[in-house]
This record gives C-alpha cells, structure tokens and sequence, in this order.
C-alpha cells in the first residue's frame, strides 16, 4: 500500500526510493523459494524420467515412469525401484516369493518377503505374460502402507488380495533377478504419495509474538500520523501569507478545507513514517536461522554419533529459538531412553525361572538400598551374541532334557523358532546366518531358540525348516520341515501374533505370542499354580526393567481347524472391513490357550540418559515418559535414568486395583468402565489434595505422578481433564504407562493447549509420530525402529543425551540472538523515523521529509543490515561448556526474559532518547555554523549531518550489545559505517538530470571542510550512548541477568579455557567422538564463536600430528607438509 502511495502526489517521497528496498526484500524470498522450487522440480523430472520395462505386445519396451497407467504389466529387476504401486504377479524365486526393502517409506532395513498368487505365478515370460486377463477390484486410493483389500478375477474365480501381494511405489526389489507386475495405482494416487503430506506447520512463540510488536508499531505509526494530520489541519491558514496560501491551491494546503487537509496529510505521513515497519525483519531473521540450522546444528560434532555416523539434522529452520524455551519434554522410552538393543536375558517355562544375569536396573536399585550386589563370573561355556546375553546351565547345550517337565521346555523352544515373520539370510549355518526382522525382539527370540538348540534357517511361503539338536537323545541333530498354514500377524490392537503350523507327523497346533494381558484373557481353564507363578514371574522381570511376552499354545483337530479356516479364507477375501474381520475370525481360534511361559528381554539405557535428565531437570524443565510398557518396567526405567528418585513423593493411578478386576471378571462392560471412571475420580482428587498440601511445606518435596493408560482415557475426559492437568502441572516428573499412540498425542496437547507451555516431544518409532508433531517442537532419533519418527520431525538427533547441546546451547543461543535481533531491528527503525517525525513539527506539519529518498530507503538495506545478521549468527554469552556446566541459564529463555514488553519499553525509551538528541542537538549546533563561504547551514547539511550521527550510533549501540565480539562484529559494524560514507561521497558528487539529487550536490564535502562536522561526529553519538552506557552499567551491576553473573564468574579464565572444557566432555565419548572433538579444536579453527568444524578444509592431519590425535591424511596436506620442508630447509642468511 505504501509503495503504491508513493506513487501519488501526495507522496513525499521518490517511488523508486520505496518500491526498491521492498523489491529487494521479495527478490531475496523469491530467489529462496525459486531455488527450492527448481531443486523439486529437477528431482521430479529424474524421477518421472527414470526407464521402466513394460509389456508392448509380446516383448518389454521401456518407457519413462511418467507414461505407465493403470492395467500396464511391468517388469522390475533386481535393485530397481517400483514405479507405482503394482499386484505382484510372478518372480523369478521358486514359490513365486520376492524381497523387498521399504527403507524409503518407513526407514526399516530388513527385508520383507511378498508372495504372488499360485494362479499367477506362471505369467513370468513376456509371451505367457501377454496372456494375463484379469479384473481387479480393490479399495480406493489411501495412505494405508500397511492395509490394502481386493480381489483378482480371473476366469470367474474371485481370489483374495491382501498386502503381501501388494508392492508399494518408493520400495526395492532385493535377492529377485525380476519380477512382474500389474500396475494398480499411479502417480498422486500411490499411497507413498498420498503420505507425502505436509508436516503441520509450526510457527515459533517468538515469532508470533513478534507478530503482536509488528502490530504495535503499526499502532505507533498510525498515531504519529494521527498526530501529523490533526497537527496540519490545525496549523494551515492564510495568515502564513508568505507560504502563497492565495488564488487556486491544492487541495493539501486549502486552507479553506481543513478536513481535507487532514486526511491527505495522513496518507502523506504515512509514507513518510513507514520506516518504522521494518520490512527487511522477516528475511533477516529466516536468512539467521536457516544459517544456523545449516551450519551449526547440523555440523557440531558434540552431537554427531561415531558409531552410526549420524550427525544432528535439522528438518526446519523455523523453530530454532523454541529449542530455548521448552519447558515439557515428553518422551518415548523404548529406543529413545533405551537402545533398543534387545537381547534374550531370562525366562520362565512351566513355572520355573532361568537366566542368572543382573539388569541396570537391579544393579541400580540395590545401589539405592546400601546393598553391595555380588555378580559372579559368567562361566566359560556361556554363549553371547547380539541379541543373546542368556546364561544358565539348566538350559543351555541340551541340558533341558534333565529338567522337571522337558516336554513343556521343547514347546518353548518351538514356540520361539515357528512364531514369527523373521528371515534368514547368508549362509545357512549358526554362526554366519543373519536374522532380518520387524523389530528387534524378535530378531532377539529367534536369535534365543537357535543358541538353546532349535536353529531356524530356512523359510518357504508355506514352510520353516528347524535343526533341532538334543531333541530324541543328547547329542543327535535332525532338520525338521514345518508347515505354516496361517499367520495371524501382530498389530498394536490385537497384541499378539499366531502362526498354525503342521508337523511332519501330521500334528496341528496354533503357537501364539504376546503381551501377559491378552494372553492371560484366552487361557483355558486350570492349571492355576502355573497361571500365578508365571504372573509373579512377570511382574519380577517388569521390576528388573525387562520386556516381557508371553508364551502359549494350543492343539487342534482336523475337523476343527478346517471349518476355522473357512471362515479365514473368507475374511481375507471381503472386500470391506478386511483387518476387523480377520480380527473376529482370529478370535475364534485364538481360545483355551495352554500357558508355556514367558520370555524377557533387556533394552539398556541408552550412554548419557541418566546425566543428561538431571541437566534437563537443573534447567527448568520437566520430562515425562510416555511409554508402552508395563508399570513396573516404566518404574524401574524411570528411576535408573533419574526420573524418579527415593526422595519424591510418588502418586500412582492404577487399573491394577481389586474394585477394578473383579469388575472385569464380571465382564459387563459399562459397568467396567463405570468403576474405573470412579476410581479414577477418586484418586485424582485425592493425590490433588495431598499435592497442595506437599507443596506448602517448607520441605519443597518433589512430586512423581505415575498413570496407566486405561486410567488416563477417562482422566482425559472433559470433566477430569482439569484436574489431571493440575496434577499434573505440579509434579516435576510423570511417567504413563501401557499408553496408545493416540494417547501420548492426546497428554502432549492437554500440556500445550491446557497449560500453553512449550513442548517438545522426542522418540524414534512409527507409533511416536502424532506425538511428534503435537507437540510444538518434535524431535527424531535415527534409530533401529525405522525414520518414520524422523521423517515426522522438526530436528532429528542419533542419542537422547544430544538433547543436552541441542537444547541448552542451540536452542539457547538460538533464542537469545534472535531476541536481540527483533529488539534492536525495533530500535534502530523507530530511532530513525522519530527524527523525521520531530522535524515534522518545524514544518507546520505539511510532510516535508527531513532526509534525503535515497538515505530513507538504503538504511534498512545498507548502512545497518550485516550487522544484525552478524549478531544473530555469532553472539555468543557463554561458551557451550559453560552453558552444560550451569544449566540454570536455560531457565531465562522459559521465562522469556528477553522478549517482554518491559524489555521491548526499555528499548523504545532510549529510541526516542537518541531521536531526540540527533535532532536538537544537531540542529541547535547548526544554527550559527556556518560553511567556508560563509553561508549558514541548510535543511540536506543538517540532515545530512543528523542522518550520519544515526548510522554511526546505531551500528556502535548494536557493538554495545554484544556479549561476544569477533573480527566479523568489527567487520560488519565498520564496514557499514565505511558504505555510509563511501555512498555519500559518490551520490553527493555526481549530478543526474530528472532527480531530486540536486538538493545533495557537494553537501558532504562542504560539511566535511568544517570543524563543526568533527565535534557533532564525536559528541552526538556520545551523548547519544551515554544513557545506554549508564543503563547497562547500572544493570549489570544490582539487577544482573543470570548469564551475567557466569561471565563474571569466568571472566578471568585463560584465553584457551573453552577448548581444556570441551576435551574435558570428550572425555565421557567414545574413542571416535573423542577424537573428533580433538581434531574440532585443532589450531586450523580461528574464530572463538564455533566449535563445528565438520567442513572445515584446515590441515588436520598435520596439527593432529602435533597434538599427538590421530586424523586421516587428505591429499592437501601432503602438499602443505612439502611446502613447509621447503621453507625450513632455505639456508640462513
């Protein structure tokens, strides 16, 4: 609007003047946009591009992805990409099975197998293939990568389609020389392109926020214009007879009517004043972050992770600052706290306990006690491997067949090898073959089976061959074959998964496994003491911190299973409601279960966890752990990663109470859910009530709320939400257990919405996605479950433990800066249009400017943007060593004490202080100056004089404000001083016809032939500052900032501190994090401000050499060295 003002006669000022500074700000965005755009684009048209063999008649001709359509027959080889999603007809591996990866679509490695239909596998030659007729009828096109239904009709059979003859666009083929398929959904129809949807959009608090001081400053501009207007419809009239209000004048100065007068000025002003919006703010601070994300973030070896090579990522650039102000993390346990390096550690079966190992936790919860815990030494036959860390000589080497009740051991042991999706690959032989599975649990059983002597190796579509060793007498290996009639795959409703399998003597049995809940629900009648030493057994593994399953099995008849698997065959075939069906059927089977025992697997803490919560907790800000486990588990974690300690008053909300199960053993539903909305009332109210009390004492116990997930879905009623969130508020941790997906997304909102504080949730798995991009800052970590979470979030890290850089030296400095970036961009533009608006007072308020077109439109652009940008970069109040050392510092960006309006005021204060000193002051001193002619000074002298004494002053209040100088502050800060001047010089010399030019002619060196311009260059910017200075001063020293009182503290440490601080922090990495931080803070790197040296092209391997660190040579050090001998080796002279 104001540029097009300005192309009005009212305007004041040149068009080009205002429409420049405004084109050169949209230029910089749109080139920003174009470039991404352009990079899409060119990924678009390869992809769209790459060749495709497709069946023309009776041969393959290859054609560019972008032409397949639908019914098109395609042959993909071995390593290639499927370019739609395509109904897998033939392959070149017996049994018409492939292998794919789905790497690009959920981040999981392991291979899965696909099988075609026995109908077609025959259609693999393109002759035989031209004679595939068929009709599909499927679902329409979602975003389901897990679900697909449909039918095949082929010469009036209807043959059942599920996902396992589905392959999906995005994945690969592997181990296959080609297969065929038929393409089914192209292009934005696919389901990895229908998942393809944009992560919501977040926005910073700062930045909206910043939105509310943009509007002020529109405020402030309307009233200085309010002000202006009533000002000139006040002032015009005939009596100032020498400003010719005679005859025929325009409208803008009629005195005749005032009302006139006064609405034209307003818009006059406007385009005076608009100044003061500070248009450049936006692209400044998107040019910062996208700088730090890039450059800082993710090169700082502090959180790179050797072992995987994985580097920290940032995915946006937008919310770097609200890394600095989050209050609430809410975080994942398995995989994020965890490794999810699962290995077998003990079990139960038929009651009995075997495994003699001690976990963390048990290590830790004796620690707490006083107890010293005697380990012992493992004997030298025990076997360990990845994913087995099992050791007891009941078991092991055969030995099972000496115990009570053999029988149930070998259905343990079969159990663990036929239940599961699991493929082998490599060599057939136990210590080469490799397990590629869904999850790493149950790598980790099958891994189990095969050291405790039934060795899966081998897996057909309809078989699974096992060496079973020591099975009919000790010492004796035999290969048995398995046939697999059904699977009942697992999903997070059903919490099981059943295979029906066949032996070769024609027994049936269904094997089933899963969590304690349900298969308890579908055991048959008796064997009690069984049922309640495996419960006990249980709940022992969950206290120890172990991951517990269930195992159990079931015989069955011929007659009984065939009738079953009708009804199987046709749920797979419906059409509707698929998964719910199949679901039903699988219930009819999955019944009087016979219990095996149970199996227990330890997840360790993952390097650092423990360190890095109690970090977080000195920093202000409260961790919950929302997790899948079981109370016990979720307990034990949290108390070995100093979550929870013996010092909090813990409140626990359970469905684990006898008013709730005996309402469950009755069975009716409503009244179940009626006792526990009941009870969940109770103990929220009750725990409330003891909270307040606990927090009146003086003692200042802290508070440890702990929650089920059947508890939390009536706590997140609407009538109980408000108390949950007030218990919740003031307990400094909270663990959730046995908790859905849908419910870690629901607590995280309750916390952001409810209590608007700021959130960040953390995990690594597919299920922690809707918590992730709830919360207002989700993170990632690039762990074993897969980049789903990843691909979800905001930032993407390799250990929970770089939360600690992340938040407390990123995400701090981050704040901090941008802060001082948006304060001071108010500052300096209201600085620079109050003194516009002072003049306009000596103007009778007619619009007249007081500077110079060109001097109004490159100040933004010019004379004061690097600066900022610098500041943004690198000012730096403490050293990233010191802000790990004191993470209380973290605790001023969670009450935002950089950004409130006390603040904003302080700075709009000393605006108008300076504004007025540059004009009064240098309008006084000018009024008997005069110039070597003798000529007093005129309106561009003063002006000019005024405008320089703002550039110099407001680029050395921006030095002034930073807490860290570095030769680019000095660079900026003088340097734009030096282009003020190097502008005026050339624009004050050269005379343009057709410009408003003339009224500069020469100024600059008439002023510059003057005392007057030295002594107004040297006093103004002081009396200028001299406020500041005190301010500063005063504040410093009785109201100090809390980063202040650090600098204090370390204001006398040698120069070299911050590099003796990081390697002391090397000191916990590992051997190859170690070394990196060596070579980071090798001589090569200049600047104190950055410590990310992962691009750095300096001379490592030569100053490595120096310091004693190993680094690898690079080829231009070879050349450096040779140049140095060169030089030592000159003769003196």
């Amino acid at each position: 609007m104001i540029s097009v003002l300005s192309t009005t006669p009212i305007s004041p000022v040149s068009p080009i003047t205002n429409v420049l500074p405004l084109s050169l700000v949209l230029l910089v965005s749109l080139v920003k946009e174009a470039f991404e755009d352009w990079k899409r684009f060119q990924n678009d048209t390869s992809i769209n591009s790459t060749p495709i063999d497709v069946l023309q008649g009776q041969r393959w001709e290859s054609i560019p992805w972008k032409k397949l359509q639908v019914g098109d027959l395609v042959r993909v080889k071995q390593d290639g990409f499927f370019p739609a999603d395509l109904l897998f007809l033939a392959s070149t591996n017996p049994d018409g099975v492939c292998y794919i990866e789905t790497a690009n679509l959920d981040g999981e490695t392991n291979l899965k197998i696909r099988k075609a239909l026995e109908r077609t596998w025959d259609y693999l030659a393109p002759e035989k293939a031209a004679e595939f007729k068929g009709e599909i009828q499927c679902e329409q096109p979602n975003n389901s990568l897990y679900t697909f239904t449909g039918n095949l009709i082929m010469e009036k059979q209807t043959l059942p389609l599920s996902p396992n003859q589905l392959l999906l666009r995005g994945c690969s083929l592997r181990n296959t020389e080609y297969i065929v398929g038929a393409v089914i959904f192209t292009g934005h129809e696919t389901k990895v392109m229908m998942n393809s949807m944009n992560v919501p959009s977040k926005r910073s608090t700062l930045e909206r926020k910043l939105d509310k001081l943009i509007l002020a400053l529109f405020g402030c501009l309307f009233s200085m214009c309010l002000i202006g207007a009533i000002g000139s419809g006040v002032f015009i009239n005939r009596k100032y007879y020498y400003l010719g209000f005679f005859g025929d004048v325009e409208p803008q100065f009629n005195p005749d009517n005032r009302f006139v007068v006064a609405i034209l000025t307003m818009f006059t002003l406007i385009t005076l004043y608009s100044t003061i919006i500070p248009i450049s703010l936006y692209v400044s601070i998107e040019m910062i972050k996208f700088i730090q994300s890039t450059q800082f973030i993710n090169k700082d070896l502090n959180m790179y992770h050797a072992e995987s090579n994985t580097p920290a990522l940032a995915r946006t650039s937008n919310l770097n600052e609200e890394l600095g102000q989050v209050e609430y993390i809410f975080s994942d346990k398995t995989g994020t706290l965890t490794r999810n390096l699962m290995e077998f550690f003990k079990c139960s079966i038929g009651g009995e306990i075997y495994g003699t190992g001690i976990t963390e936790i048990e290590r830790g919860r004796a620690e707490r006690s006083g107890l010293k815990v005697d380990e012992g030494k493992s004997p030298t036959t025990a076997v360990h491997e990845k994913g087995f860390n099992f050791d007891d000589p009941r078991l092991m080497h055969g030995a099972w067949k000496n115990e009570r009740d053999p029988e149930i051991c070998k259905e343990f042991f079969r159990c663990l090898a036929l239940c599961h999706t699991v493929l082998p690959e490599g060599d057939e032989s136990p210590e080469k073959i490799m397990y590629q599975a869904a999850s790493p649990d149950e790598a980790a059983l099958v891994t189990a089976a095969k050291n405790l002597g039934f060795f899966f190796y081998r897996r057909t579509p309809t078989t699974v061959m096992i060496r079973e060793s020591h099975v009919e007498k000790m010492g004796k290996i035999q290969e048995v074959a398995y046939e697999i009639l059904n699977v009942l795959e697992f999903n997070s409703t059903r919490k099981r998964q059943s295979v029906v399998c066949r032996y070769p003597n024609g027994r049936l049995v269904l094997y089933c496994k899963g969590a304690d809940t349900v298969i308890y629900e579908r055991l048959g009648d008796g064997n009690h003491d069984m049922k309640r030493l495996t419960r006990e057994h249980l709940e022992q593994f969950g206290s120890a911190g172990l991951r517990t399953l269930c195992l159990a099995y079931r015989e069955l008849n011929t007659e009984l299973y065939e009738k079953w698997n009708e009804k199987f065959i046709q749920a797979k075939s419906s059409l509707r409601d698929r998964e719910k069906k199949l679901d039903e059927v699988a219930e009819l089977i999955e019944k009087d279960l016979v219990l095996i025992g149970c199996t227990a697997i330890e997840d360790k803490l993952q390097e650092g966890v423990p360190a890095c919560i109690e970090t977080l907790s000195r920093a202000g800000i409260k961790i919950w752990v929302l997790t899948g486990d079981k109370i016990e588990t979720a307990i034990n974690i949290a108390y070995a990663c100093n979550l929870i300690n013996n010092d909090m008053k813990q409140f626990i909300i359970s469905s684990e109470t006898n008013a709730i199960r005996e309402a469950e053993d009755r069975g009716d539903t409503v009244e179940i859910a009626r006792v526990i909305r009941h009870s969940v009332k109770q103990d929220l109210n009750r725990c409330l009530e003891e909270a307040q009390q606990y927090l009146r004492t003086i003692s200042g116990t802290k508070l440890a709320l702990i929650i089920d997930g059947k508890c939390l879905m009536y706590a997140l009623d609407p009538n109980l939400r408000a108390n949950l969130l007030n218990l919740s508020l003031n307990c400094s941790s909270v663990v959730c257990c046995r908790v859905s997906p849908l419910q870690k997304a629901q607590v995280t909102s309750l916390v952001k919405k409810g209590a608007r504080k700021i959130t960040l949730s953390i995990g690594d798995g597919a299920n922690d996605v809707s918590m992730i991009q709830a919360a207002h800052v989700g993170v990632g970590i690039s762990g074993l479950e897969g980049m789903q979470a990843v691909m979800a979030s905001d930032f993407a890290i390799a250990q929970f433990r770089f939360l600690t850089d992340l938040l407390l030296v990123h995400g701090r400095w981050s704040y901090l800066r941008l802060c001082k970036v948006i304060t001071y961009f108010f500052y300096k533009n209201l600085t620079f249009t109050l003194t516009q608006f002072w003049f306009t007072f000596q103007t009778g308020f007619s619009g007249q400017r007081f500077y110079d077109d060109w001097f109004q439109s490159l100040y933004n652009v010019i004379f004061t943007a690097l600066p900022v940008i610098i500041v943004g970069l690198f000012d730096k109040d403490v050293s990233a060593s010191l802000s790990k050392k004191y993470p209380e510092l973290y605790r001023e960006g969670i009450r935002n004490m950089f950004f409130k309006w006390r603040v904003v005021a302080v700075w709009a204060f000393f605006s108008v202080y300076q504004s007025l000193i540059f004009y009064y002051f240098t309008t006084a001193a000018s009024q008997a100056g005069h110039n070597s002619s003798g000529k007093i000074f005129g309106l561009w002298d003063v002006s000019t004089m005024a405008f320089t004494c703002v550039v110099v002053t407001v680029n050395l209040r921006l030095l002034m404000a930073c807490n860290s100088v570095t030769r680019w502050h000095h660079l900026s800060i003088w340097g734009s001083i030096l282009a003020w001047f190097v502008f005026i010089f050339i624009y004050s010399g050269i005379m343009t016809p057709y410009d408003r030019q003339e009224n500069l002619f020469f100024v600059i060196y008439v002023l510059m032939s003057t005392f007057y311009f030295y002594l107004a260059l040297l006093l103004i910017p002081v009396a200028a500052l001299l406020g500041d200075f005190l301010y500063q001063g005063f504040q410093r020293w009785f109201y100090p900032y809390d980063y202040e009182i650090v600098q204090e503290i370390h204001k006398n440490d040698p120069e070299d501190s911050s590099r003796i601080e990081l390697l002391e922090v090397a000191n916990h990495l590992t051997p190859d994090e170690a070394r990196s931080y060596a070579i980071s803070q090798l001589p090569r790197e200049k600047s104190k401000h950055t410590g990310f040296a992962f691009d750095s092209p300096g001379y490592e391997s030569f100053f490595a050499s120096q310091q004693g660190v190993f680094a690898p040579q690079k080829a231009w050090d070879v050349a450096r060295r040779a140049s140095m001998r060169s030089q030592q080796r000159k003769p003196r002279t």
